[in-house]
């Protein structure tokens, strides 16, 4: 049960804001956006070469890509307007290094063409994350 005295801080839920499936459509969602980021990561961790610097440069990315999403699921859960700010500026940092990552991985382990929309799409989760 919820305290009456304590103001809850919650990010839209999915029926609050438009959320098309269609690709190429924009998900306006930050919790629906940062799910579908995370497995698009973990799409292009699986497409890395199998090498120890490609082992390093996996888990390094895909602790950081995924990351962004729990972050935010645990911002939605948070008590104080502190505990929210506190849990998207850390979401914020590591969609930065995620893109940081990406950009790396680019045109070295993957093609730059390939990845371009993902950093595209870290940036703009930087930006809504930069909101907050």
């Amino acid at each position: 049960m919820k305290n009456p005295n304590v103001k809850y801080y919650q990010i839209p839920s999915k029926s609050q804001s438009p959320n098309p499936k269609t690709k190429g459509e924009k998900i306006y969602d930050i919790r629906e956006r940062a799910f579908c980021f995370a497995q698009r990561v973990l799409e292009i961790a699986e497409k890395l070469p199998q090498n120890r610097v490609c082992d390093v440069l996996r888990t390094q990315i895909v602790k950081s890509g995924t990351s962004i999403g729990a972050n935010v699921e645990e911002a939605d859960g948070a008590v104080t307007k502190r505990d929210f700010v506190n849990k998207m500026a850390i979401a914020r940092k590591e969609a930065k290094e995620t893109k940081y990552w990406l950009r790396l991985i680019a045109g070295k382990y993957i093609k730059t063409e390939l990845l371009e929309e993902d950093i595209k799409e870290a940036q703009e989760i930087i930006n809504i994350l930069s909101n907050y």
